[in-house]
């Protein structure tokens, strides 16, 4: 895997075991910050400026999140004092999607990005991450693909099985939330839920496809990492060529 040096376009910060309420400030300042530092400049990414900053960590206590659609709460199976009595927090979020567990074992990325200065919607933003996390799984020899009918990323065929749920928010084109890609996490946890409202659909991780050869957290954080990079450092150079090219 080639890592030919080019200059940082996002901050990297490895927060290690945080909970969610903490990690979710960080968020909405780290939103305000990249939001206050567009100024007047309304051109696309400049080699020169960051778009933003990327969080990682993994949820610790264990969280089951919920968004504000009409109906995901019916897909909670068991109530807040059940899962309290199993060390594990509900809270409601402002992420797109339905509901999702965090938790040990399962990477989370939360990225803060200036889509305007990356020349990127909500349909080029999701593809992107999907695909960073597609590339990723590849580099451990785990073939995966979307799903037309679902986002995210999926390993199996045609039995599919979900490996990254993802969902994000936009706020004046700066992106909240992101991706979570199951590592190691204890699948057992998903029974209290039915994983992003998709009755059905069973969830994995790169311990249950890999076994003995799967990688720990540490490393594929690093690749993971190196991935969202690549695929950011891309769309930048994409909306600079378009916008030299008008």
């Amino acid at each position: 895997m080639s890592r030919a040096h080019e200059p940082p376009l996002v901050e990297v910060v490895d927060l290690g075991d945080i909970s969610y309420a903490a990690a979710y400030d960080l968020q909405r300042a780290a939103h305000e910050r990249v939001v206050a530092s567009r100024g007047a400049i309304d051109a696309p990414f400049s080699p020169a400026q960051r778009a933003g900053v990327i969080y990682v960590l993994e949820h610790t206590p264990a969280v089951v999140t919920v968004s504000r659609r009409a109906d995901a709460q019916k897909n909670v199976l068991l109530s807040r004092d059940q899962l309290a009595a199993r060390a594990i927090e509900c809270v409601e979020t402002d992420r797109g999607g339905d509901v999702t567990w965090h938790g040990p074992g399962q990477i989370v990325v939360y990225l803060i990005l200036d889509l305007n200065r990356l020349g990127l919607r909500v349909h080029g933003y999701l593809r992107m991450l999907e695909g960073a996390v597609i590339a990723t799984l590849a580099d451990f020899d785990v073939t995966a693909q979307r799903d037309a009918a679902a986002t995210g990323v999926w390993v199996g065929h045609p039995d599919s099985r979900k490996i990254c749920a993802m969902g994000v928010r936009l706020s004046r084109w700066v992106s909240m939330h992101g991706i979570a890609l199951n590592v190691s996490c204890d699948l057992n946890q998903f029974e209290v839920i039915v994983p992003c409202g998709l009755a059905g659909r069973g969830v994995t991780s790169l311990a249950r496809e890999l076994g003995a050869r799967a990688p720990t957290v540490a490393q594929v954080k690093e690749v993971l990492v190196f991935r969202l990079q690549e695929a950011i450092s891309a769309a930048a150079r994409a909306a600079a060529a378009s916008h030299t090219a008008q």
